[in-house]
């Protein structure tokens, strides 16, 4: 599959472990009007990574592993833009200098970007350390595909997906654990671009819950969304298609859930979603709950 690969720009950007934050209150209001206290965004989860569940914590927007965020906003807009699901991550201070990881997403609302580091180097991580990323993959097309186009998405995780072409239809078949109709997708919507964020699948319908096996849904997990088009902003369209990974996890309020965050989009629908149930970037990438184990010692 021929890209414009070798006339993008890499790029170096920065960024600092943040903090975990809270609101003035620490209540979260389900739509059921219940309040709950839930651990949520930033800072270092030891536990949630890659590859786990991402429904059934007690939590409220986890981000997995690692959250990188800038304080200076503009500076923060290019962490996030430059930044592409994939692209190295290395730590530049602290005592988990050296160490390197992967960027496996970005959360909207928060605007952190998201990486994995195996758990060595989770232990020696701490606040504010900082984070520089080799940021690849904006700008990247496809030379025949020309209606399907790629976002947030580095090289290096585009060679490893496994994707069948049909140059007669000219459609991409892309691997994807589950299919999503856009009607239940929720914050997020309205956005001008994708190149940012992500958007949020709504669970609070049992019905469709059951029906398209979300309970299932682990952070990695590449999914479709169907009558979705994110050419320039995510709106309904019939007959779209656009992929995305689940970058965070369930959340208790209103029009949120399980996050989204764009990695390819065709208007015309030239995608064709396939199921595998092993279709986790963890999984193609090595990261996550399938990194592998050092051998211990003797």
């Amino acid at each position: 599959m021929e890209t414009n690969e070798k006339n993008l720009v890499e790029i170096s950007v920065i960024g600092e472990v943040s903090s975990p934050q809270s609101g003035s209150s620490p209540y979260s209001i389900t739509p059921e009007g219940k309040p709950k206290v839930l651990p949520g965004i930033g800072g270092i989860t030891y536990n949630v990574k890659v590859g786990d569940n991402a429904v059934q914590w007690e939590a409220d927007h986890v981000e997995p592993c690692v959250s990188v965020k800038n304080k200076d906003k503009d500076e923060n807009g290019a962490l996030n833009l430059l930044s592409c699901i994939g692209n190295t991550a290395r730590v530049i201070t602290g005592d988990a200098k050296d160490s390197t990881g992967v960027v496996t997403g970005k959360h909207g609302g928060i605007e952190n970007v998201l990486v994995d580091f195996d758990d060595k180097a989770l232990e020696k991580l701490a606040i504010g350390d900082k984070i520089q990323i080799r940021g690849v993959g904006v700008g990247l097309s496809f030379t025949e595909y020309s209606h399907v186009k790629p976002l947030n998405m580095s090289p290096d995780l585009l060679k490893v997906l496994p994707i069948r072409m049909d140059k007669a239809k000219n459609t991409m078949h892309i691997p994807v654990t589950h299919v999503v109709p856009a009607a239940i997708m929720g914050s997020g919507l309205g956005s001008q671009h994708c190149y940012r964020g992500d958007y949020d699948i709504q669970l609070f319908d049992k019905q469709n819950v059951e029906r398209y096996r979300l309970q299932t849904l682990r952070f990695g997990d590449i999914v479709a969304i169907m009558d979705a088009d994110h050419t320039y902003g995510r709106i309904f369209r019939t007959g779209a298609v656009s992929i995305g990974i689940i970058v965070h996890s369930n959340c208790v309020t209103a029009g949120h859930g399980p996050g989204v965050t764009t990695l390819l989009t065709s208007a015309e629908g030239k995608i064709v979603p396939y199921l595998d149930t092993s279709a986790n970037i963890g999984m193609y990438l090595k990261i996550g709950r399938f990194r592998k184990k050092s051998a211990k010692k003797k």
